[in-house]
């Protein structure tokens, strides 16, 4: 019975949904698989770390008393100057000398499965849902791509600070009205990442990306989800 219930909790995790003018229609029930399991933070830190440590470039290079032009003669002889010995002035201590262990290029990509990379994804995507920071806008139906209709919905869904905006390969005419804002991300439901989740403090999907977003699962949104403004729940 306690499985039972916890599916059935699962089952009302929602998001209000919105029309492309901001207008509130109502909401919809999301994938409970996606959004209503428990974050598991372990996996999320690591697999976030992972990615933050794979987006460094590791080019960082200094060069050793080996590669450092000159300093191939003897400075001074050895004994009878009173100065300290010194056998070439490309020396880590000498001005211009080399670096002594000084950093050389490397990867640092880590392993991260596939199970874990889905995982972790998914409990962004729960943790965000549960913050109730999950939006769906129903269709862009917008004729024309302008700035000024994008920054408008932002204000109306009340997404004022940093957002995902999940769109398919359909959405050009929305894709080209977000990209100029400054504090909007755009990403395609089979791009998410769980670092890009967490990064936003609003995500936002259509009707159409929502059921995309975990990846490899059957859910799919039809029309018995969505509870119009008006109706009864």
């Amino acid at each position: 019975m306690a499985t039972a219930k916890q599916s059935d909790t699962r089952a009302e995790v929602k998001a209000p949904l919105f029309s492309s003018d901001g207008l509130r229609l109502g909401e919809v029930k999301l994938d409970p698989e996606i959004f209503g399991i428990e974050p598991n933070l372990a996996v999320l830190h690591q697999v976030v770390t992972a990615q933050l440590a794979g987006a460094r470039a590791g080019t960082h290079k200094t060069k050793k008393r080996s590669e450092v032009r000159g300093g191939g003669a003897k400075p001074w002889r050895q004994k009878g100057t009173g100065r300290a010995r010194a056998g070439s002035i490309r020396a880590p201590q000498w001005r211009g000398g080399g670096v002594a262990h000084g950093p050389e290029p490397r990867d640092y990509s880590q392993r991260t499965p596939k199970k874990m990379r889905r995982l972790a994804l998914l409990s962004a995507l729960s943790a965000r849902a549960a913050e109730d920071a999950v939006l769906v806008v129903e269709a862009f139906d917008w004729t024309s791509p302008k700035t000024r209709d994008a920054a408008g919905l932002l204000a109306a869904v009340g997404a004022k600070s940093k957002t995902l905006l999940v769109l398919n390969s359909l959405d050009e005419v929305a894709g080209v009205s977000f990209r100029n804002l400054p504090q909007v991300v755009i990403s395609e439901p089979g791009h998410l990442t769980a670092y890009d989740v967490l990064w936003a403090r609003n995500v936002i999907f259509t009707t159409q990306t929502v059921s995309a977003a975990g990846g490899g699962h059957a859910y799919d949104v039809s029309k018995s989800d969505f509870v119009k403004e008006g109706e009864a729940s």
